[in-house]
């Protein structure tokens, strides 16, 4: 079992930064592809960005490409999202998922935090 929880979410004014921490209770986190994603108000929760057990490959979905960086850090258990010019359909409550293997689609994931919301104003 993985347990994991995110951090760094709040409330930002469009064209700032902030940078998300997701903590994995295992010392395995390595073993795992990791993935981001989100979920707006009223809407499916979808693919943000995902990152190989190493350090690469990576891939990002097509809004956030250039903005957000998907990174890890194996010996803290740790996966970061930083994501920069933040627009305010960026605003959501954002996930850090594990899966076996690098993936876009939410049904590859086995475990799931509970999310942090991030706000955009404009």
């Amino acid at each position: 079992q993985v347990q994991l929880v995110e951090s760094g979410g709040g409330l930002v004014q469009a064209g700032g930064s902030l940078r998300l921490s997701c903590a994995a209770s295992v010392r395995t986190l390595s073993t795992y592809a990791m993935g981001w994603f989100r979920q707006a108000p009223g809407k499916e929760r979808e693919f943000v960005a995902a990152i190989s057990r190493g350090w690469e490959p990576t891939d990002y979905a097509s809004p956030v490409k250039g903005r957000f960086t998907i990174s890890r850090d194996n010996a803290k258990n740790t996966v970061f999202l930083q994501m920069n010019s933040l627009k305010p359909e960026d605003t959501a409550v954002y996930y850090c998922a594990a899966a076996p293997r690098l993936s876009r689609l939410r049904a590859a994931y086995d475990y799931w935090g509970p999310g942090t919301q991030v706000t955009v104003s404009s």
